[in-house]
């Protein structure tokens, strides 16, 4: 009967701080895991893919009072392969490309923090002795400390070239990275974030344990597990929003590819989200309602594009998104 009494006292205790806890130790729960790009620290020549020291150090903070577990990410890979409900709170950090910048002046930051990190490498500019790269010492270095996934040999537009170059370049880059590192890498992520699905089918052949891009997004348990979705973060970044961003599960029907005339006539999307209304964008018009039919979008839109480059968004409530890159 005492403990009764005593577990009633605490339950009606902890109703009555519910009004005065704060509002950001709630907001952890609210979204799916997310993974996180960098590509250069401290390197104030390319703002255009630098994060300053500053920036770095004010988003692990932001981690570390929110309550996000920063995890390696062979843990979300092998939680999507059983398809396990993913935490939350989960944030997978990783850095393209393997530029010293990470190794001279953000490494010692990850490892004060205890942050784990994948590093994606393209092996050419390396084994080059590119001056502007981590060498492959600092790269094994690097590995004591994180994961260190492929991205590709030469760094090229893959949509550009033809099945038998992107396997030329993928074999090459595996080989490079065999000899220097003594093992097969198990993750890709595609360079400049440019793929489709006839890019995606060739390198999927290669038997990565999973493939990266970089469309906003967050992954759940009914992410493609070869298509996750990754954060980019450039500049100063409104963390707070980056990971309020969910995951939407969709099939895409139209388009499929960049159209051949540049005319985007019709985007015909599946959601699984009971909705009546959506928002669509396209890079160059920004963003529109579009009627939901028994979870079907489809919009005729007949839209000029003018960039070769160029991203479709579905988005419902909830901050919820799908993207399809389009490259011409």
């Amino acid at each position: 009967m005492e403990n009764f009494r005593k577990s009633k006292f605490l339950l009606l205790f902890f109703l009555h701080l519910l009004p005065f806890i704060h509002h950001s130790s709630l907001t952890t729960l609210k979204a799916d895991a997310h993974i996180f790009v960098y590509h250069r620290f401290g390197d104030e020549r390319y703002p255009s893919t630098n994060t300053s020291i500053k920036e770095l150090k004010k988003e692990f903070e932001y981690l570390k009072k929110n309550g996000y577990e920063v995890i390696p990410l062979k843990k979300l890979v092998q939680a999507l392969k059983k398809r396990k409900k993913i935490p939350n709170n989960w944030v997978v950090l990783t850095i393209d490309d393997g530029y010293k910048s990470f190794y001279e002046n953000a490494f010692e930051i990850f490892k004060e923090y205890d942050y784990p990190f994948t590093i994606f490498v393209s092996t050419k500019p390396s084994e080059n002795r590119y001056g502007d790269f981590m060498s492959w010492e600092q790269i094994n270095d690097c590995s004591n400390y994180g994961e260190i996934g492929l991205h590709s040999h030469s760094h090229p537009h893959l949509t550009r070239l033809s099945d038998e170059k992107i396997k030329k370049d993928t074999k090459k880059a595996i080989e490079i990275f065999q000899k220097r590192l003594g093992y097969k890498p198990k993750y890709y992520a595609y360079p400049y974030g440019e793929y489709d699905d006839r890019v995606k089918k060739v390198i999927k052949s290669f038997g990565f344990e999973a493939i990266l891009n970089q469309n906003a997004g967050a992954v759940n348990e009914y992410s493609d597990i070869f298509d996750l979705d990754r954060v980019a973060m450039v500049g100063n970044v409104d963390i707070a929003s980056k990971l309020k961003l969910k995951y939407l599960n969709a099939i895409w029907y139209e388009p499929k590819r960049f159209p051949k005339d540049s005319i985007l006539k019709r985007v015909k999307v599946k959601i699984f989200e009971d909705v009546k209304r959506a928002q669509l964008y396209v890079t160059g018009y920004g963003w529109r309602w579009v009627d939901v039919k028994n979870k079907i979008v489809d919009e005729i839109l007949n839209l000029k594009l003018n960039k070769n480059r160029i991203r479709v968004i579905i988005k419902v409530k909830n901050s919820k998104i799908n993207t399809k890159i389009l490259v011409k």
